[in-house]
């Protein structure tokens, strides 16, 4: 009986001192994103994950796609002159651990601070170069306050793969990524719907197996496509006849392959049928891409 009030006292007293200080610690984990967060003296009970303002669950995402963290109603800041003054630091790391990019503070241009009620705080992140698409990261924000001792971290564990409606053949050569940027929303299209009047890249980075001439290669890069009714919409030979002579340095060729094309009109049988295939003059080196598309 003794030592049961023993124990019941030390809880007490252990209840006591932690009350009577400025002192809180919260965790939380989303069992189905995976998203955990850890806070000393600053609190939030909404974070959660989200792809063009539609909330998400998710942890895998498409290469080029966009995700936000949103952080709403963050509390527990010093108040200076009725603005409180957050910082923000993201950090993304690979599978090993190692730190591919760093962002050191989101809102450094805040100099005087915010006076938002609620305080809604976000960080977003494009799963492009340097990540690479069937790579594992991890990405870290750590919340500050540049006035008082609070932190809040959130951590993130997130896969990133190829678009599936993207068809990559491959006959001696390698490459990194292959996607479709629209120039009009300046972003990488994961869904492979396009506007008419827009520039629609078809791109591919990290081409390496043609052979070299004197830091030169010579490709050819032909781009053919149809609607679904068979109705020819593109068709190029060799958009790269032009190089026959002089060749394309092989840093410029390496870093980056496109041709681009616009729909005009109102109109279309859908879906495009997109064919680009480039090809080594000097070699039997080849990368044949095939992807629908379409138009809304």
């Amino acid at each position: 009986m003794k030592n049961k009030l023993r124990i019941i006292f030390f809880i007490l007293l252990a209840t006591v001192v932690f009350t009577g200080c400025k002192f809180s610690r919260s965790t939380g984990k989303d069992l189905i994103s995976g998203l955990t967060t850890a806070g000393k003296d600053l609190s939030c009970n909404n974070v959660y994950i989200a792809v063009d303002n539609d909330e998400t669950k998710r942890n895998t995402f498409i290469y080029g796609e966009t995700f936000v963290i949103f952080f709403n109603d963050i509390t527990g800041f010093a108040i200076e002159n009725g603005n409180v003054f957050p910082g923000m630091e993201i950090i993304i790391r690979e599978k090993d651990g190692d730190t591919l990019m760093r962002a050191d503070d989101l809102y450094e241009g805040y100099t005087e601070g915010m006076n938002y009620s609620p305080l809604k705080l976000s960080a977003d992140l494009t799963v492009a170069s340097p990540l690479r698409s069937k790579g594992k990261y991890t990405m870290i924000v750590n919340i500050s306050d540049k006035k008082g001792d609070g932190t809040f971290t959130t951590s993130f564990d997130f896969n990133v793969i190829e678009n599936e409606n993207i068809k990559v053949k491959p006959s001696n050569v390698t490459c990194d990524e292959v996607y479709i940027f629209s120039q009009g929303k300046n972003k990488v299209i994961t869904d492979n719907k396009i506007d008419f009047e827009d520039n629609i890249y078809v791109i591919i980075e990290g081409l390496t197996g043609f052979k070299k001439e004197n830091g030169y290669v010579f490709p050819g890069l032909e781009m053919k496509a149809v609607d679904a009714r068979n109705n020819l919409v593109l068709d190029y030979d060799d958009l790269f006849a032009g190089y026959n002579e002089t060749g394309i340095a092989i840093s410029d060729f390496t870093s980056r392959v496109s041709a681009h094309f616009k729909i005009t009109g109102t109109f279309f049988n859908n879906p495009l049928h997109c064919e680009l295939k480039v090809w080594d003059k000097k070699s039997n080196a080849s990368i044949m891409v095939t992807t629908d598309m379409n138009l809304k």
